[in-house]
């Protein structure tokens, strides 16, 4: 894009924003698409359930090429325009969930002609967006999927983040020019901190201590290849999100689901979505082993096939 303004005015120019699409495209007698679906994933795509659910709904009772599916890559992530893409670093201007959704807004008007979508899917920060999106803007879309996701920052979620801070601001080299070894060992310490949110606490309690040392490493290894930077930056977003105040905006049919014994999500906070937005359904499900590895999605994906259904 030209360009893109943030909600506290500052400007960046020539802004990069990196998308995928699937599916079929349909259009009405003016020429609008009306089965556009904008899918916001979890920060860690390896971690995400989603996609194994756009794959289980393309079966014999649901066609995916019903919808066209697009992935936005998120104001703040380094495919995209982000602190470490355009080199500003700590300089980047610091965003808020609604400058994300207006940076995808803004994509979709710019290069597909788009003011309005038929639904909103999200995981976990993903989940974010879709509920910041359908809060303040909520004429633009039909219905909503969200899994794992929250509608404020608060408690474990809020320690969690403070603790990163922490790590961070330890770090004497943060404002620096040079990409120093400190920082990578603070990006170490941040991955395996933020490891506790990925795994229910049933399934830690099965894991003996050799395992959790093996899934850790895995975890912090792909978490090498994230940037401090664009960490700090997302970090901040986050703790200052809170959308509970005006949850009762959304008008898009919704379909709430969570996953039972995270340590970021509790059912109480699930139930007082249900309970705001006036056209929702909840499902909460509990797995014993860890849900990422589990090949048994029928429960989950039978659920959101009946309520993609519904919707015809």
């Amino acid at each position: 894009m030209d360009s893109f303004e943030f909600e506290s005015g500052r400007v960046l120019e020539n802004v990069n924003v990196e998308y995928s699409v699937s599916g079929i495209p349909k259009y009405d007698d003016d020429g609008n698409m009306v089965n556009v679906v904008i899918y916001c994933p979890t920060l860690r795509g390896d971690y995400s359930i989603l996609p194994k659910y756009h794959d289980f709904i393309s079966n014999d009772s649901f066609d995916k090429n019903e919808f066209f599916f697009i992935n936005i890559i998120s104001l703040g992530a380094p495919e995209s325009c982000s602190p470490s893409s355009t080199g500003l670093k700590y300089s980047f201007p610091q965003y808020t969930f609604k400058d994300r959704v207006n940076f995808k807004k803004q994509f979709l008007a710019e290069k597909f002609n788009i003011e309005t979508v038929y639904g909103l899917v999200g995981e976990g920060l993903g989940g974010f967006e879709v509920l910041t999106w359908a809060c303040e803007y909520p004429d633009d879309m039909e219905f909503l999927i969200i899994l794992n996701t929250t509608f404020k920052t608060s408690g474990y979620r809020y320690v969690l983040l403070k603790c990163a801070e922490s790590i961070i601001d330890s770090t004497d080299d943060f404002y620096s020019d040079v990409y120093s070894t400190s920082l990578s060992r603070a990006v170490v310490a941040i991955t395996q901190l933020m490891f506790v949110t990925y795994l229910s606490r049933d399934v830690f309690e099965k894991l003996n201590n050799d395992e959790i040392d093996v899934l850790i490493d895995d975890y912090v290894d792909e978490g090498l290849f994230m940037d401090i930077y664009d960490f700090k930056s997302r970090n901040d977003c986050i703790s200052q999100y809170g959308v509970g105040d005006k949850l009762g905006n959304i008008k898009a049919k919704s379909l709430i689901l969570g996953i039972d014994g995270y340590l970021n999500f509790n059912l109480k906070e699930y139930e007082q979505m249900k309970d705001s937005i006036e056209n929702s359904k909840m499902s909460i499900f509990k797995y014993n082993k860890n849900y990422y590895e589990s090949p048994d999605y029928n429960d989950m994906g039978i659920e959101i096939t009946s309520f993609l259904k519904q919707l015809k």
